[in-house]
């Protein structure tokens, strides 16, 4: 499969393969250099790195949804 890459040096993946990635506009993709090349992947936040987080909440918070938080329209300079 070949892409495109503009005069801007930016480059449109497929619909098919970004939705095989589970990825929509706003996500992020990671680069991973290799001795063959690149390795292309979602970025996926690493919920266990939250966990230091735990019971410094106060009692009663509702549980936060990141993913909920992520769908909503925000500064794009707040995304991860």
């Amino acid at each position: 499969m070949l892409v495109r890459i503009t005069s801007k040096r930016q480059v449109t993946f497929p619909a098919r393969v970004l939705e095989a990635m589970g990825v929509e506009p706003g996500d992020r993709l990671e680069l991973e250099e290799g001795a063959d090349g690149f390795i292309v992947r979602p970025h996926r936040i690493d919920l266990s790195r939250l966990a230091p987080l735990r019971g410094k909440l106060r009692p009663g918070a509702e549980a936060f949804d990141i993913y909920a938080f992520r769908a909503q329209l925000h500064d794009p300079a707040l995304r991860d």
